[in-house]
């Protein structure tokens, strides 16, 4: 499990494996977003870098259904092409262990208020030995992962 505390800014080293939640799969798409610049920056440093990508389908219905009621239908499809067509994206099909670690994490961070899809993100993270995050939200921090800002120059 990874270390309590609150974990941001940036690594020491690269990591070798990101994931993506879909506040920067949102963030990425959308001009508008407060954290566009930064996530364009994060994502094309980790392309350039080889940084694999994981995300779930869980964040992936999150990202399209947001798309779909800020944008309309034909972003949220293009967004799910876009992720779907990159070669540097895995995306994880959770399973009824990463469920029961759901679980276990939603009791772990009680009482804060986290949703399932976060949690099935830190089941995820924790099984793959992910302790990156390319995202926003600071729930993954206070979870004990690292909130990614871009490796050294």
């Amino acid at each position: 499990m990874p270390s309590r505390g609150h974990r941001t800014g940036r690594a020491v080293a690269v990591p070798r494996r990101l994931f993506v939640d879909s506040g920067a799969w949102i963030a990425l798409r959308s001009q508008r977003d407060q954290h566009h610049i930064e996530a364009d920056r994060l994502f094309h440093e980790a392309v350039r870098r080889r940084v694999a990508l994981l995300t779930t389908n869980l964040v992936i219905a999150e990202t399209h259904r947001l798309t779909l009621f800020r944008a309309g239908p034909e972003p949220a499809f293009r967004a799910l092409d876009r992720i779907d067509a990159s070669p540097s994206v895995a995306v994880r099909f959770p399973d009824a262990d990463d469920h029961a670690a759901a679980r276990r994490w939603l009791e772990r961070m009680l009482p804060r208020p986290i949703t399932y899809t976060d949690a099935v993100s830190f089941a995820v993270m924790e099984a793959n030995g992910c302790q990156h995050v390319l995202g926003f939200d600071e729930d993954f921090a206070a979870a004990g992962f690292t909130v990614w800002r871009g490796g050294p120059a």
